[in-house]
């Protein structure tokens, strides 16, 4: 038979299992003056959610009673109380239960056993954990279908102390995984005063220690959401630029703080939801779809129980009747606004009314979630009550053997079988308890998607799996994810500072969180490749980061080649210069018998010629990339050649010299200069200039180098020949310029000779120019960067080259070729 107490469903049998239930939100305030006792007062706000709830448990109760597979010849019973969602009221409720004082018990015998052993409840974290501390006292363990502070998992403290509702730990872990997935790094937090929020968030944030993501803030939503309070919340959460916001709250704290959400009209926020609110009805209206459409969050796993539905539907006589529940009348005036029976009092129903299946949220059987928790935690009671049914004396758990009396189960009994219970529910799920009390976590991610009709679905769209131990499993279609208005099919950015893009590096600003940072270039040399480093990366030797800073590139090697425009120009005016040479050799060949290239002594003529062709071609050694063999090869033909060729020069000075200032009868110097001396002045100053060279490569040859140089696009590698020995390199040049000033002194003293004989002059031109040319090149060679060195260098002996091959020898080829009648030996002896 049901009886009925205010406040509370009562049915007899052979265990009677306790339920807390939050039928009502508002517990009745205390008399704190203790000026009178108030009597009939009554909570307030009716619940339809939590009274489904209730009714869940009595529908579990009747369905193992009518199994014969699970308990058989075994009735439970149930006494289910109304906890109106106090701490104070829920102990109240709790106490009475297990002390007898909720209803009479016939045939009691003095001392007897609780009344209750074990209790279904409560679904409040801060109620369970002051519950659980009382009930400790009395040995009397609980089950709670929806408390989740991690706080409870302490088997220490709370050792009697089960759930089938996961710990938040797990919560938090997935929490943490999605702000990782999506980029959240820039989150906002919310949480209830109580332990349930409060530890709910200490286990988020333990969860994000080591991450990037960073907190903006940490609301607190108080119980009795005092107006200025929510505004000045609201208004904080509105105007941080953190777009995402996690919330650990229960339903009737979600409500509160998304009614002034919509009165402030905040629609700009990615709303993380934990599993108290993520498929609650009551926020999920139309008025609330402009701030809250988009929602993400985890709930538990979605259970469809056969007959449930139905059950709360259908069965109008158990409603009906008026001793069988005190809350009838309240839910029917929730739903039509009448009494069922005139016995309950207020405006009687017509008798037409149906309570249909999902026409409210007493009836929505669509999210059996935290439904489906209460519905496992009566299973799991009938369950560890069935293996006490099954002891076989002598091999019990407790002391000798024994098994418990089944006519006065005890409450330790209840809690040593809850500990072992391992089935499988009529839903086919695995369900046990890990040594802490906790249930196997396992949730849905819920995603709110927006109907056609301005309605929100909640759509599954990822699953989350986690067991002790282990991190759990993640997975999400993020494919079917829909965000909140103007982001539909883009992922919300909440991030304090942008990610560094490659060729930058993250630069923490100083006093603030290390999501907010400025992204530094990253310096000459150095790169970053990915997006978000931390350091940048140096380049390896011989490679340097490109303009981008994203790559290191092989640092650019440089040398002045065939390839190169001014290579190219500079081989053309030499192979030009050998080929004018080459010609005006091959003219002095063919009128080597004519009175010009005779009295011009055309042996020392040819010799100056073939100097100044390897002078030209000479430049060509200086041309391509550097090698042991070019290095010795480009300086020693260099200084040989000119040297040669300056020799010739100064020969043919003397020679004019000295045969026009012998002038006297009887005069010998001419005898000094002839043909024979000429070769061996020309054969010893050569010889000279070899002997150097000669030493030079022996003792400090000239070999391939590599120099680093800067430029706009960074540094460069320049291949050059070093000298080996400056000295070496230096008593070249200067031998070079010692002759040319010897040559130059003396046909600057031969210089008035008659003009018919000008060759003095010619010389004396030549050389100016060739002095002129080397004396700029020394500064010039000096200052030039990289390959340029090397084209002054060349641009010296073409100059010189070219200025000795015009200044001696055009005008006699003008005369040779073009005015041959001035080349007879009468017009040669005319003054």
């Amino acid at each position: 038979m049901v009886k009925s107490v205010p406040g509370s469903v009562y049915q007899a049998g052979d265990v009677v299992i306790g339920g807390l239930f939050p039928v009502h939100v508002k517990a009745p305030q205390p008399e704190l003056e203790f000026r009178m006792e108030k009597v009939n007062d009554s909570c307030e706000i009716f619940n339809q959610r939590a009274y489904r709830w209730l009714q869940a448990m009595i529908f579990a109760v009747e369905e193992i009673n009518n199994n014969p597979d699970l308990l058989p010849n075994f009735t439970l019973g149930y006494l289910a109380a109304d906890t109106c969602l106090a701490e104070s009221t829920t102990l109240l409720a709790a106490m009475a239960m297990i002390t007898g004082q909720e209803v009479h018990l016939t045939n009691s015998e003095c001392g007897s056993v609780p009344t209750v052993p074990v209790i279904v409840g409560d679904p409040s974290t801060s109620a369970s954990i002051v519950v659980a501390n009382t009930l400790g006292v009395f040995d009397v363990p609980m089950v709670s279908y929806l408390a989740s502070c991690v706080c409870l998992s302490d088997n220490k403290r709370f050792p009697l102390f089960f759930r089938t509702m996961p710990s938040d730990a797990a919560e938090a872990k997935a929490m943490a995984k999605l702000l990782r997935l999506m980029g959240w790094t820039w989150v906002g937090l919310v949480s209830a005063d109580d332990d349930f929020g409060r530890f709910g968030m200490q286990m988020l944030m333990d969860a994000l220690r080591g991450t990037e993501v960073c907190v903006a803030y940490h609301e607190v939503i108080p119980k009795n959401y005092p107006k200025m309070k929510m505004q000045k919340i609201v208004k904080h959460i509105q105007k941080s630029t953190a777009r995402a916001v996690v919330t650990f709250l229960i339903d009737q704290d979600a409500k509160a703080l998304f009614e002034e959400l919509v009165h402030q009209n905040v629609t700009d926020k990615q709303w993380i939801a934990n599993d108290a609110w993520v498929t609650y009805g009551a926020v999920s209206v139309p008025r609330y779809i402009p701030s809250l459409a988009g929602t993400i969050g985890f709930a538990l796993r979605k259970a469809d129980i056969p007959g449930l539905g139905a059950f709360l539907a259908h069965n109008n006589t158990r409603l009906s009747s008026p001793n069988s529940d005190p809350f009838i009348k309240e839910l029917w005036e929730e739903l039509f606004g009448c009494s069922p029976s005139a016995d309950l009092g207020g405006t009687m129903c017509s008798g037409s009314e149906v309570i249909g299946i999902g026409e409210s949220l007493y009836t929505d059987v669509s999210q059996l979630r935290i439904t489906y928790n209460v519905y496992k935690a009566v299973y799991a009671i009938a369950h560890a009550i069935n293996d006490m049914l099954v002891c076989e004396p002598g091999k019990g758990p407790f002391l000798e053997g024994q098994c418990p009396d089944i006519q006065r189960i005890q409450p330790l009994q209840i809690a040593h079988y809850l500990r072992g219970v391992n089935f499988t529910t009529p839903l086919n799920e695995w369900m046990n308890f890990d040594k802490n009390g906790d249930p196997p976590a396992s949730y849905d991610i819920i995603n709110w998607h927006m109907t056609a009709e301005g309605t929100i679905e909640f759509v599954t769209v990822g699953h989350f799996v986690s067991s002790q131990g282990s991190n759990g499993q993640f997975h999400i279609d993020m494919d079917r994810v829909a965000w909140g208005a103007g982001s539909r099919h883009e992922v919300p950015v909440s991030v304090c500072s942008s990610p560094c893009p490659p060729g930058t590096r993250i630069a923490v600003k100083k006093g603030k969180p290390v999501c907010c940072f400025d992204c530094l270039p990253c310096a000459e040399g150095e790169i970053s490749n990915q997006t978000g480093s931390l350091e940048c990366i140096q380049c390896p030797e011989r490679f340097w980061s490109n303009s981008n800073r994203t790559v290191c590139i092989p640092q650019q090697v440089d040398f002045l080649s065939y390839n190169d425009m001014m290579g190219i120009v500079l081989s053309i005016v030499s192979i030009v210069g050998a080929t004018l040479t080459a010609a005006t050799f091959a003219t002095f060949l063919y009128y080597r018998h004519t009175p010009l290239v005779r009295a011009n002594n055309s042996e020392v003529i040819f010799m100056l010629l073939l100097s100044l062709k390897l002078c030209f071609l000479c430049a060509l050694a200086f041309i391509g990339q550097p090698a042991t063999w070019s290095c010795m090869l480009r300086h020693t033909l260099f200084g040989i050649s000119f040297v040669l060729c300056i020799s010739c020069l100064l020969s043919r000075t003397v020679v004019v010299l000295v045969a026009f200032r012998s002038t006297l009868p009887g005069d010998n110097l001419i005898r000094y200069v002839g043909p024979a001396q000429q070769r061996l002045g020309i054969s010893i100053c050569t010889l000279v200039q070899v002997l150097i060279c000669v030493l030079w490569l022996t003792l400090a040859p000239p070999k391939p180098a590599e120099r680093e140089i800067m430029d706009n696009w960074g540094p460069k590698i320049i291949l050059e020949c070093a000298n080996g020995s400056i000295v070496g390199f230096s008593l070249v040049l200067g031998y070079i310029g010692l002759l040319a000033s010897v040559c130059l002194f003396l046909a600057f003293l031969a210089r008035k000779l008659p003009d018919n004989f000008n060759e003095a002059k010619l010389i004396t031109f030549s050389m100016l120019i060739f002095c002129n040319v080397w004396v700029a090149f020394v500064p010039a060679y000096i200052s030039s960067p990289g390959k340029y060195t090397v084209a002054v260098e060349i641009f010296a002996i073409l100059a010189s080259s070219y200025g000795l091959l015009f200044c001696i020898f055009a005008p006699k080829c003008f005369i040779i070729l073009l005015r041959p009648e001035k080349n007879t030996k009468k017009h040669m002896m005319a003054r």
